[in-house]
């Protein structure tokens, strides 16, 4: 990289770098710095009364300072928040020698640092909760600026705010704007409440395949990737549903696994293409037992993570105290459009779509257009936990046929303000009658439907030795982590969401401007004026250009014999 590629401030922190390094001081030190104090902590703990002043070891970034002279302020900030460090230059540095505060801390930190601190913990003349240094430790040295948010009566100045550059740039984003590290620490607690629920009750956590030679367990379309040593064909997985029924059938009782899957599809704020569910299967049960069991599961989780069971989301105030109401999704979709569509052959819902206005296409058979109308006319007018339940056996291939009707199947999906959160069935484990729906799924497929199922033989074979009466529950997880932390996009749930290639600023190579009879040397000079394409030259006013270039040499001591008005000339003419 040349240092005409660099902006002021970066080439401002590569000069201190070197300062430091001339100083005897490594700016990435490779030895352990021992720690023994936190930010928040210390101020929690913190006692005027105390009889002995507490003596402490922190390390952080400098995130603000206040230079008065001989003595200074430093905001550090931690892994828990922040916290004022009071540098007086005589206790920093007791000997003759003052480069360690005059040089080092004045001139060569910059904010954005690591610095280690020793000290005791102290309360100031303002009342304020700070650490007195007795010494210092540079331990990173940051060469890009972070962003300045300066917050005044309440009120944000220069934020970080826009959402492509803070998910692209989610480290930035962590630092400089509150909030968002909370987020993050939430979620890990959500699923470790979720996991000690589970555990509690004896299931088993387990990991099975990512990749997969049939994708299987959901309709989706997958990505599909190559087996260079195998030369196979695999795909990412859409869901892990047939693997943790394969282990029902090996004679767990109950197994679940956080999965991270892929689906090859669109992206809006409540999908992207990778996302974590958790699925659970649990032996001799079925779905009534199973929404019970999930009323209690979120119930739990919001007062382990959050204190109360209400959360609020936009302008809804959700609570997840169980119980919740029970709707079948024909009776949904009559409370909502006034049309019965039980006993409907195909014809008289493409009729019904028409009627109701719902996009339909000829791949979509019965189960895809009942979904289309549930999703249009329904879905989005559930607030409040609703279990949905009950769905036609078209949108089911994997769930058992409901006790009394065999139109139906045993299935709810839990809706939450608007959105699905969780899927479950009492599963289906007649091995006929799963090939037979498999076999469905295939003719869809051959239709045109892109996210029809695979046949999976091998499961097939697993159930044909016989699987327990089993329900099974699937939630998503970033989904449940938004309500919970009350985002209403999926992106501000997840570390690095998948983003668009980073747009890149067009301009050409080296050699295009040394073929026009430009210098090597100053093709750097001449992409920093502004000039990042030789045709561009082909509009620069000669002396401008010159004068830019004589600027560029003096100040950045690139050490060149600055060109006369004939060269410019020259350069620009062997453009045309």
């Amino acid at each position: 990289m040349s240092i005409l590629d660099l902006s002021e401030q970066e080439i401002v922190r590569r000069n201190s770098l070197e300062e430091m390094r001339q100083l005897g001081i490594e700016p990435y030190p490779a030895a352990l710095y021992e720690t023994n104090a936190y930010s928040t902590e210390i101020k929690q703990s913190f006692s005027d009364d105390a009889p002995e002043k507490r003596q402490v070891s922190v390390a952080g970034r400098i995130m603000g300072r206040r230079i008065m002279g001989k003595a200074s302020f430093v905001e550090l900030q931690d892994a828990e928040g922040r916290i004022q460090v009071y540098i007086s230059r005589d206790d920093l540095c007791p000997d003759e020698n003052k480069d360690l505060y005059n040089v080092v801390f004045k001139k060569l930190l910059d904010i954005g640092d690591f610095i280690g601190i020793t000290g005791y913990v102290f309360r100031t003349q303002m009342g304020e909760i700070s650490i007195h240094a007795e010494s210092l430790t540079v331990l990173s040295k940051s060469l890009r600026p972070l962003p300045v948010v300066k917050v005044k009566d309440g009120v944000t100045y220069d934020g970080f705010t826009d959402p492509e550059q803070r998910y692209r740039q989610r480290y930035v984003d962590l630092v400089v704007n509150d909030g968002v590290k909370d987020i993050f620490v939430k979620r890990t607690r959500i699923f470790n409440s979720m996991r000690n629920f589970f555990n509690e009750r004896g299931y088993l956590e387990v990991d099975t395949p990512v990749l997969q030679g049939i994708p299987g367990g959901a309709s989706a379309r997958p990505f599909i990737t190559h087996h260079n040593a195998l030369d196979i064909p695999l795909y990412l997985r859409i869901a892990n549903e047939l693997y943790l029924k394969r282990l029902i059938v090996g004679g767990f009782d109950g197994v679940y696994e956080f999965s991270r899957n892929f689906r090859n599809e669109g992206m809006d704020r409540t999908h992207n293409p990778e996302f974590t569910a958790m699925e659970i299967y649990v032996a001799y049960k079925d779905y009534n037992w199973m929404m019970e069991f999930t009323e209690q599961m979120l119930e739990r989780i919001c007062l382990d993570v959050l204190g109360t069971t209400e959360v609020k989301v936009g302008e809804n105030t959700i609570n997840f105290k169980a119980p919740y109401k029970r709707v079948t999704m024909i009776d949904a979709i009559k409370e909502k459009t006034g049309i019965d569509i039980a006993g409907m052959n195909e014809a008289q819902l493409r009729e019904v779509c028409k009627q109701l206005g719902v996009e339909q296409d000829e791949t979509m058979g019965k189960g895809k257009l009942i979904d289309e109308i549930f999703g249009e006319k329904c879905e989005g007018t559930y607030i409040q936990p609703t279990f949905i339940t009950d769905y036609p056996i078209e949108m089911s291939p994997l769930c058992k046929r409901h006790r009394n009707n065999p139109d139906l199947t045993e299935r709810f999906e839990l809706m939450v303000n608007g959105k699905e959160l969780a899927n479950a069935y009492s599963e289906l484990n007649d091995p006929i009658d799963q090939r037979g729906r498999f076999e469905d799924q295939l003719r869809l497929s051959e239709k045109g439907d892109d996210e029809a199922m695979f046949i999976d033989q091998d499961f097939l074979r697993a159930l044909e030795y016989g699987m327990p009466p089993t329900s099974g529950m699937g939630i998503g997880m970033d989904r449940l982590v938004m309500l919970l932390t009350s985002q209403t996009s999926i992106q501000e749930v997840l570390l690095f969401p998948q983003m668009r290639p980073e747009k890149v600023v067009k301009r050409d190579a080296l050699s295009k401007y040394t073929e026009v009879g430009i210098p090597e040397e100053w093709v750097g000079a001449i992409q920093k004026a502004g000039y990042l394409l030789v045709e561009e030259l082909k509009e620069a006013n000669p002396n401008k250009l010159r004068q830019e270039l004589c600027e560029l040499n003096k100040k950045h001591k690139l050490g060149l014999t600055n060109p006369k008005d004939e060269d410019i000339q020259a350069w620009i003419s062997g453009i045309n």
